[in-house]
This record gives structure tokens, C-alpha cells and sequence, in this order.
């Protein structure tokens, strides 16, 4: 009997073996036919370091962005030097509102990681469709990310304090940059369709960050106003112009001679 329980074990392994084996074969056939896909993401990955260089100057050396980064840096100063910061934490420690399922669900969300990893499978699934229109976009926003990530990261490492409940690098708030950020460019890409919900979701970041005790409300004021800078630039100069849902794209003919215009392209 114990044998035989062994046999149909070691039979049931071998089954799902083959079929694990069957279904990546067939999606190694499938990527091998579709070479566009390997081909978009070598170059478009080669081209990350001068794409994010660029995009942060673009960002960061336009007068009406620096000047929302410095009102934003001054607030931030201000709540953290007075009692302001102190005085929300402690309300927060008394009230708090999101626990559970509910805080776990909105760290998620707002992590970073989740938003790199659902933009990367955006990015796979059009270049692997040659979805150009989508595979540029998901591409803008993991530029607009990464400027963000990256920004984030140097700013925690010179400024270095604590957030309320002694975690290190306080200043500014990851999750809520990068979720001001995810909202922004689907604001600029979408409209407030889109936009507005994505805002909301990305407030809701920020409060429970600071309703966990992970940030002083300093925090959230800056990282909020970051990605919302870093979003709307990027997707803005990245954005294709558009004509009620139709991509305006240049047009040249020669029918009877030659003709120069532009034609409305839209993918149904």
C-alpha cells in the first residue's frame, strides 16, 4: 500500500512536471516568435541612464518646479522645527484609523516595489504586443519612478532623522513621493477620469503613513509635493499630443504632388 501511495506521489510529480514543462515551452515559443519584445527592452534598458538623466534636469532645473519643491521644503522645515509635526503625531497615536487588513493592504499599495513591479508587467505586455502607444507610456512612468526613487533616497541619506516610531530616514516619505508620483502621470496620460481616484488612493498613502507613526507629517507634505513634480514633468514632455482619444501623428504623401499634414491614428 505504501508503495503504491509512493507511485501515484512520484506519478502526480511527474504530471505536474510535464505540464509546468508543456506551458514554458509554449511561452518560450510564443517570446521567441515575438523578438520585438527583446529587442524594445535591450534598447529602451541601455538607453534608462541618459533618458533618467535628462528627464531630471528637464524636472529639476525649471523655475516653477523648484519653486513648489522649496515652498514645500520651507513647510516641511517649519512643521518639523515648531511643535507642529510633535502635536499630529500624538494625535495620531491617539486615534488611529487604519489597522489590520486595511494598513497592510495601503502599505502595499503605496510601496515602491509594487508600483516597479506593475509598471514592469505593463511594459512587458505591450512591447511583447508591439503596443508602442502603451510600451512608451509604461516606460515614462518607470523613468518617473525611478527619478522620484532615486531623489528620494539621496534626500533620506543627507537629511538621515528619525520618523515617530524610531525608524531612520524619516525625510521625505517614499511611498507617499511614489504614489504622487503613479497619480500624476496618470493624470497627465488619462485626464481626472483617472487622475482624481489615483489622488485620493495616493492621499490615503500619505495619512496612514503618518497614522502608522512610519512618518512626521513633514514628511508626507514633501514627498507628496516631489512626486507630484517629478510626475506631472516627465509624463508631460513624454506625452504624445492627442485628439479626442486619436495620437496626432506628422503625415507626408504624394499623391499629385507633395503633401505635408497630419493624420489622427487611433487603436481600436
Amino acid at each position: 500500500m505504501r508503495a503504491h501511495r509512493r507511485n501515484k506521489c512520484w506519478l502526480g510529480v511527474v504530471c505536474i512536471g510535464l505540464i509546468l514543462a508543456s506551458g514554458c515551452a509554449n511561452q518560450t515559443e510564443q517570446l521567441s516568435n515575438n523578438g520585438n519584445f527583446f529587442e524594445s527592452a535591450r534598447s529602451d534598458f541601455s538607453n534608462w541612464p541618459v533618458r533618467i538623466i535628462g528627464d531630471s534636469k528637464e524636472t529639476f532645473s525649471r523655475r516653477d518646479n523648484i519653486a513648489a519643491l522649496l515652498l514645500a521644503g520651507g513647510a516641511s522645515i517649519a512643521m518639523h522645527n515648531s511643535d507642529a509635526d510633535d502635536k499630529l503625531a500624538g494625535n495620531f497615536e491617539r486615534h488611529r484609523v487604519f489597522q489590520g487588513f486595511t494598513d497592510e493592504s495601503l502599505d502595499v499599495i503605496g510601496n515602491p516595489g509594487t508600483h516597479f513591479a506593475v509598471t514592469g508587467l505593463w511594459y512587458a505586455l505591450s512591447a511583447q504586443s508591439q503596443d508602442e502607444f502603451n510600451k512608451e507610456r509604461a516606460w515614462t512612468m518607470m523613468t518617473a519612478l525611478s527619478v522620484t526613487g532615486l531623489t528620494t533616497v539621496g534626500l533620506k541619506a543627507i537629511r538621515d532623522n528619525d520618523c515617530p516610531n524610531g525608524k531612520s530616514w524619516a525625510w521625505p516619505s517614499g511611498h507617499t513621493a511614489s504614489s504622487f508620483t503613479v497619480a500624476s502621470v496618470l493624470d497627465e496620460f488619462y485626464g481626472p477620469k483617472v487622475g482624481i481616484p489615483a489622488y485620493a488612493l495616493a492621499s490615503l498613502v500619505g495619512y496612514r503613513m503618518m497614522d502608522t507613526g512610519d512618518h512626521w507629517a513633514s514628511d508626507v507634505v514633501f514627498g507628496a509635493a516631489l512626486g507630484w513634480v517629478v510626475g506631472h514633468t516627465i509624463a508631460g514632455k513624454h506625452k504624445q499630443l492627442e485628439i479626442a482619444g486619436f495620437k496626432v501623428l506628422p503625415y507626408m504623401g504624394n499623391a499629385d504632388g507633395p503633401v505635408m499634414g497630419v493624420s489622427l491614428v487611433k487603436r481600436f
